[in-house]
């Protein structure tokens, strides 16, 4: 498919959002965000609070497009509010659902299988303002299962459709 960007990754040993989101937001850490994060295949990514949790294995890896962010060019796109673990430019990444995907950013392949949405939240209201979670209703990014073991960078990297989603298993209205 082509060249993309690798803007932010973001891995969190612990869960930021908790209590009810009319409380506040926590403080969201710039620990958080990383220039390199190690992806292991079936487990997610080292670090993260859902590496190697068995109820979160097909869905331990997150990606998010950055032109999918809500309110517009102005907003400079920051992972830590929506708690996405990869943010993209230059692939719509959720009309990828159903398929099999790879990114490089240029130490080899990580294979990721795309298995849903991410469905966004109430937080997102609270965490990037008011109108958000509906702004990001089939677009907030998409859940995925790591397939192979790998490195992804902050910086330019390869997108490429390993396997396309069945046609059965495709978004409507895309």
């Amino acid at each position: 498919m082509g060249r993309v960007e690798i803007l932010q990754l973001l891995v969190s040993p612990v869960h930021r959002f908790e209590g009810r989101p009319g409380e506040g937001a926590p403080p969201l850490p710039d620990a958080d965000l990383v220039t390199t994060a190690r992806v292991r295949a079936g487990l997610g990514i080292v670090g993260d609070r859902y590496f190697n949790h068995p109820a979160h294995r097909n869905a331990s890896v997150t990606v998010m497009a950055a032109e999918r962010f809500p309110f517009g060019p102005e907003t400079r796109p920051d992972l830590r509010p929506t708690r996405r673990n990869v943010l993209l430019r230059g692939v719509d990444i959720d009309s990828f659902v159903g398929a099999t995907v790879s990114l490089d950013s240029g130490t080899g392949p990580v294979v990721l299988a795309v298995r849903s949405a991410a469905r966004p939240c109430a937080w997102m209201d609270t965490t990037l303002g008011p109108g958000a979670r509906r702004a990001l209703r089939d677009g907030g990014g998409v859940r995925c299962r790591p397939l192979t073991d790998g490195t992804l960078a902050v910086g330019p990297a390869r997108f490429e459709v390993v396997e396309p989603a069945p046609p059965g298993n495709r978004p409507a209205g895309r």
